[in-house]
């Protein structure tokens, strides 16, 4: 073995792409390990490529970019047609519960409606809380869940809709 070559786990070396993300623009997966070599990082090239993935960095024509700015990227129609989907696609109720919305989805199904309801940027949503097949949606008082989920509600009945004929 090299001794020159230090292993770092995915922890570390996760830690590691996005302190170079914010160090500057990044135009490609090469550039990427070459400036994690200098930091004494040496990571295969599909274990990179997984990397990426795992982290949510989205290539542009410009190169990556950490992802709140991959949101920005996306127009607001291309946002909420991902929403639209992930609701029709995973959702099973909506519940208001004072300020929050509970969201239930099937085993899995949360992470991808919690991230659409992050990156759709509706200011009646502050935040979510994804765990297997159930979202907490924050929202700032009781007026704004029931907007949210009135909203939520409407693309299931949709969904209803285009089932039933």
């Amino acid at each position: 073995m090299n001794e020159n070559r230090i292993e770092f786990g995915a922890t570390r070396r996760h830690e590691a792409i996005r302190e170079v993300m914010r160090s500057g623009q990044v135009r490609s997966q090469a550039e990427l390990r070459q400036r994690l070599r200098r930091r004494g990082i040496v990571v295969a090239q599909p274990t990179l490529s997984r990397d990426l993935r795992v982290l949510g960095l989205a290539k542009t024509p410009r190169g990556y970019i950490v992802p709140e700015a991959a949101v920005q990227f996306a127009p607001a129609a291309t946002r909420d047609a991902t929403l639209q989907r992930a609701i029709r696609t995973f959702v099973v109720s909506v519940q208001v519960a004072g300020s929050l919305v509970v969201v239930r989805t099937p085993p899995a199904g949360a992470h991808p409606v919690a991230r659409a309801l992050d990156e759709a940027g509706s200011p009646d949503v502050v935040g979510t809380i994804a765990g297997d097949d159930t979202v907490f949606v924050a929202t700032p008082g009781e007026r704004a869940a029931r907007a949210v989920a009135r909203r939520l509600t409407a693309a299931l009945e949709k969904r209803s809709g285009e089932a039933g004929g």
